[in-house]
């Protein structure tokens, strides 16, 4: 086990998330699935999934099935780093079928985790040294909600 995992709590449906994002996402890997003992104090728990692991672009998440109290909130993400505006509009298509979409290109899915869906070149770009192409690049972004790679580049080069 490494020495920190992402963990997502989910109520039942935590492998159907997983089986989701792997399709979602190109080199995705479903790990092993453990179920609940037939022991476990609450009946109703008894034979289903405890936990589903996956492995998205190299991170290792587990998903876990352990009820209603928790809900997750845009507060957390997972940031995709996209090369192309192709691969923007992929990820884009898939995860908010059943989702929502935020501004910035953020997302929420089905399954209510936030997703930020974000050109490779973004940082680079509001970051630029240049004030005023970096300016111009966020005011572009800010304007947006999913992301498009060559108007963000108009935008930071003032053409």
């Amino acid at each position: 086990m490494k020495a920190l995992q992402t963990f997502l709590w989910f109520d039942g449906n935590a492998e159907e998330a997983v089986d989701f994002w792997c399709s979602v996402f190109k080199g995705a890997k479903k790990g092993a699935v453990h179920h609940y003992a037939d022991s476990f104090p609450d009946a109703k728990w008894r034979g289903k999934v405890i936990t589903a692991s996956f492995t998205l672009r190299g991170q290792e998440v587990v998903a876990l099935n352990a009820g209603p109290n928790f809900k997750f909130t845009p507060a957390v993400s997972f940031m995709v780093l996209c090369a192309t505006q192709q691969e923007i509009d992929e990820y884009w298509a898939k995860l908010t079928d059943g989702g929502s979409t935020m501004a910035c290109g953020w997302l929420t899915d089905k399954y209510g985790v936030t997703w930020q869906i974000t050109p490779e070149k973004l940082d680079a770009m509001i970051n630029d040294p240049d004030k005023a192409k970096a300016e111009r690049a966020m005011k572009a972004m800010m304007g947006m909600v999913k992301l498009d790679i060559a108007e963000l580049e108009r935008a930071w080069s003032g053409k």
